[in-house]
């Protein structure tokens, strides 16, 4: 991978270093699935559910997009998902909802970093 596209990466929040160790060294692979992650539909799924207030499909979307986020180093977007779902589970719904602007802004970084 290129210092110029690991700096790109890592600038978002991406623990690249901890992303290829999951993918066993292959930065094409990871290129592959970083790829893929702006088609995922758990951030859209998370924003309607909680237009619509549905408590349960936002903790669900939420938690499914912590998930991915995870498994991809995505460690400030994965934080911050983190944070919402435990707010979600201890009923704190007003507090979870709050945290959607880090969360687009995070989100809106990762992603222009893997569309380059």
């Amino acid at each position: 991978m290129e210092q110029v596209r690991l700096e790109q990466l890592e600038s978002a929040g991406i623990d690249v270093k901890d992303a290829l160790s999951r993918f066993m060294g292959n930065a094409n692979l990871l290129e592959k699935f970083l790829k893929k992650f702006p088609d995922d539909q758990n951030y859209k799924k998370l924003c309607e559910a909680l237009e619509a207030d549905d408590a349960e499909a936002a903790l669900a979307a939420s938690h499914t997009l912590k998930g991915v986020c995870g498994n991809l180093s995505m460690t400030e977007l994965s934080g911050l998902l983190t944070e919402q779902v435990r707010e979600f589970r201890a009923g704190e719904y007003s507090s979870a909802k709050e945290l959607m602007p880090k969360i687009t802004a995070a989100y809106e970084r990762t992603v222009a970093a893997i569309n380059g």
